[in-house]
């Protein structure tokens, strides 16, 4: 049997999966709003979906699975209200949402886990609250396999400190306690393949490497893998900052990944940015 996703918000992370099971002869639907990325897609073996105007409903009655990952509005998941009833027809056998860590908010750098409170400091982690919502509900009343995955920091190939390093235009900003999780992107494809092999309906999984650290020690590190400068460090209180910069500080906590380990068995590929920078770095052009 074809085994096929359909990727609702088809994504730098949505692409790392679809990598990882093509090998395996999976066909991946991806939707998109952009026309060149829809020509990229196709050319990655990806049957693309430009929106508005493509016929989600078709691409769903031949899903096995479904992954969404689209950034929520003002009401919740943009997808939910137009693919809900197509979904409940097909009864796709695996649901995956992507969410974020940012749910949890902030916890002065102590540690939190998948049963700790949602506490969202961002309207985008109070977005990401409802959707999630919006997604349990349905599925619970559907009796549909729904596993929510929230995301850390997101780094990987085309997203690393390298080039504004580089550049020179790296900033070493401090705000005392600071401390963010991260994860590869590789990883977060080996999470969600693991979880497609083994589904645990409800199951919320935080997807982090084991190395929650301050920014300006990424940026550092990555400084002396490149043999360049280490960028000054910058008081987080007097930086000139947008106001989007200076949200993603709100939140300071380091975020526990067991539950990925145990119950999926998955080992790490990066368990530190210091892995992951590593990896960039040799397999930048």
């Amino acid at each position: 049997m074809t085994r096929t996703l359909l990727s609702l918000g088809h994504g730098y992370s949505a692409q790392a999966l679809a990598h990882a099971l093509q090998p395996q002869g999976w066909h991946i639907f991806g939707t998109t709003r952009s026309p060149e990325k829809a020509d990229a897609l196709e050319t990655e073996g990806v049957t693309p979906l430009l929106l508005p105007g493509a016929d989600l409903a078709d691409a769903i009655s031949q899903a096995t699975h479904v992954l969404a990952s689209a950034a929520p509005d003002d009401a919740g998941d943009p997808f939910l209200p137009q693919v809900a009833d197509a979904i409940l027809a097909a009864r796709p056998k695996w649901i995956g949402y992507l969410s974020t860590t940012g749910v949890y908010g902030d916890h002065k750098g102590g540690w939190v886990d998948e049963t700790t409170p949602l506490t969202p400091a961002t309207r985008r982690g109070r977005l990401r609250v409802l959707a999630e919502r919006q997604w349990q509900t349905f599925a619970e009343d559907a009796g549909l396999p729904l596993m929510i995955f929230r995301l850390a920091g997101i780094y990987g190939p085309g997203r690393g400190p390298f080039a504004k390093v580089r550049a020179g235009t790296a900033r070493r900003i401090v705000k005392p306690g600071q401390v963010f999780s991260r994860i590869h992107v590789e990883d977060i494809a080996q999470v969600l393949a693991a979880s497609i092999a083994q589904p645990r309906a409800g199951a919320i999984y935080n997807v982090c490497d084991d190395d929650p650290a301050p920014p300006q020690d990424v940026i550092a590190h990555a400084a002396h893998l490149l043999g360049l400068p280490v960028p000054p460090e910058e008081d987080f209180e007097t930086a000139e900052m947008s106001p989007m910069a200076r949200s993603f500080y709100a939140d300071s906590k380091k975020v526990r990944n067991d539950r990925i380990k145990s119950e999926l068995g998955v080992e790490l590929r990066y368990p530190s940015y210091r892995d992951g920078l590593a990896a960039l770095l040799a397999d930048a052009p």
